[in-house]
């Protein structure tokens, strides 16, 4: 690792732990409706849009009632945009971009699949943008469920603090006017300034006809375009991650520079980061929200070094294949497995980005996954298996985070003779199966699915290049990452075909929804529950042993779950690699 890489992976960390404080604040005071410079602006926008929806945008709900609300929004956001999806050569539009140029079929199954995956925000793609989707299927259809699915998301991650903060009562908020206010004061609000800095680097922002150009060799090429930048703003900023292109962040019209690349990072990680000082805010407990922000950064840093050290060792089958081990460029510019990578980022912004991409819910990869080392690979894979608590989905990656501190506290707790209680709330048997069953879901869904896939011929079909244990990996990549609504996948599946699409579709709402069920029903329960003051007694759950104790939590819990499947293929194909 050269020095550069070091300085842009510390400034990355350093200007990120300084934002969490004031963006953390402003997320507090926007959710306990405390005064905001944006309030002038926003709350006769929201006070319409309360009258048009009616009483029940205005009464506090309790956890049934708020998670209803929530599968209710991406059930109507679902069926919305299947039907526009299904509907776009009679939309607006369609003539600008094609017919000839929007080659791959939307068949009822891929429809269903992108409508659900965009809905959940894992906006997990078996097609390729540019050649599929429409302009006003990308923004009215993908754009608006970009901004909906995420706000739904933050206001399940407030709602979730405030079962944890409230002295009983048994009431989360009112899931409508959360999201109302998650999209007038945080995501519009951030888009829009995004949007103009990635126009100023170059991002196209246009409804132009794709331009049909000859090549210096003579040969034809189409350039794609569109309103890129809007797009790629939400999408980041949301947790989404669907690419505009099929390459997604390594296409130059989504992500052309150095300083792009570290925008979008920053975009992806910022609201999950800054949640860690609201949840503080709202406890009352400072010093455990930035714990758990410190957590989250070790184990960020270790998966970032361990991919940067896995793409920097170089791949032994290109080497004995005579292949180049690096690009030039005065003094050599990359070293280590290069295949598959774009050159203008280097090690560095693509170990940075892996890292980010894998941890944060947002799948919008920089280079192909397909071709990281067994190591790099195994890497994201991990991450996403972890459940994606190290930053994580917008709200989704907190709530991940604070279970797995409950299930800290509640064993710590057995294991000094401390009662189980965490932040003034008593961890019953009640909350403990919530808890156990949250943690159960993953490998029940994951493995099952990742099996069946395995069985099948239809399963096995996906298969285009590789078989064997990166061909597991392939498989159980793609499981994983709807699962996590992450969206991040191996090329080298063919995911767009019946059994795939409706498969995926599956872990997709298994990860939003079957989660999102007992973590919410923990929240409603603490809520209802009067909370007991701190006493010499309690277990500190903001010392740097609780720290240690959640690390060591996490990585043996999934491990425990997916040690098998990490060891068949990833594990595995790097002793293959090395002999």
């Amino acid at each position: 690792m050269n020095r550069a890489d070091y300085l842009q992976y510390f400034a990355f960390l350093a200007v990120l732990t300084l934002i969490v404080r004031p963006l953390g604040a402003y997320l507090a005071r926007v959710f306990t409706h405390d005064r905001t410079f944006l309030d002038p602006i926003a709350i006769p926008i929201e006070r319409l849009i309360l009258r048009l929806m009616g009483p029940a945008a205005e009464r506090s709900m309790k956890w049934q009632e708020y998670f209803f609300g929530f599968v209710a929004l991406a059930f109507v956001g679902a069926l919305t945009v299947f039907a526009l999806l299904m509907l776009q050569q009679f939309l607006p539009f369609y003539g600008v971009v094609g017919p000839r140029f929007l080659s791959t079929p939307m068949t009822v199954d891929l429809a269903a699949n992108t409508a659900v995956s965009f809905a959940t925000t894992t906006t997990w793609q078996a097609y390729a943008g540019e050649t599929t989707m429409s302009y006003f299927s990308q923004i009215a259809a993908l754009g608006v469920q970009n901004f909906l699915a995420g706000a739904a998301g933050l206001a399940v991650g407030i709602a979730f603090i405030r079962g944890i903060a409230t002295d009983g009562g048994g009431m989360l908020g009112n899931f409508w006017r959360d999201v109302v206010r998650a999209v007038l004061w945080v995501l519009l609000p951030l888009s829009i300034p995004m949007a103009l800095l990635l126009v100023w680097q170059g991002v196209p922002m246009n409804f132009n006809p794709y331009t049909a150009v000859t090549t210096l060799q003579g040969g034809s090429q189409v350039i794609a375009q569109g309103p890129v930048a809007a797009f790629e703003a939400i999408k980041n900023l949301g947790t989404n991650g669907g690419g505009f292109f099929n390459a997604n962040g390594a296409h130059p019209y989504e992500n052309p520079t150095a300083l792009t690349n570290l925008i979008e990072m920053f975009a992806i990680v910022a609201l999950p980061a800054a949640l860690c000082r609201t949840f503080g805010l709202m406890t009352g407990r400072l010093r455990h929200g930035w714990l758990l922000y410190i957590t989250m950064t070790l184990l960020f840093s270790a998966g970032l070094v361990g991919v940067h050290r896995a793409e920097s060792i170089g791949n032994p089958a290109l080497e004995s294949a005579a292949a180049p081990r690096g690009f030039a460029g005065g003094e050599e510019a990359w070293t280590g497995n290069a295949e598959g990578k774009e050159v203008r980022f280097g090690t560095g912004g693509m170990a940075l980005a892996v890292a980010v991409t894998s941890n944060g819910a947002t799948g919008s990869a920089v280079a192909q996954d397909d071709s990281l080392s067994p190591l790099g690979g195994g890497i994201a894979l991990f991450n996403m298996l972890m459940g994606e608590l190290v930053f994580g989905g917008l709200g989704t990656g907190l709530i991940s985070m604070v279970l797995a501190a409950l299930l800290t506290a509640f064993i710590a707790g057995l294991m000094t003779g401390r009662g189980p209680v965490y932040l003034g709330n008593t961890i019953g048997v009640p909350e403990m199966k919530l808890i156990a069953i949250h943690v159960l879901i993953a490998p029940v869904v994951i493995l099952p699915l990742t099996a069946l896939a395995l069985m099948t011929e239809a399963g096995r079909a996906g298969l285009t290049t590789n078989l064997g244990p990166h061909g597991l990996t392939s498989i159980a990549f793609a499981y994983v990452s709807s699962f996590a609504n992450n969206g991040h996948n191996f090329a080298g599946l063919n995911a767009d075909s019946r059994f795939y699409n409706y498969t995926t579709l599956l872990a997709m709402l298994a990860g939003r929804f079957l989660l999102t069920l007992p973590a919410l029903a923990l929240a409603g329960a603490f809520a209802g529950q009067r909370r007991r003051a701190t006493t010499p007694g309690s277990l500190p759950v903001d010392s740097p042993i609780f720290a240690i104790v959640l690390i060591a939590m996490i990585l043996i819990v999934t491990g425990l779950s997916f040690l098998p499947l990490l060891c068949l293929g990833p594990a595995v194909e790097h002793l293959m690699l090395w002999k």
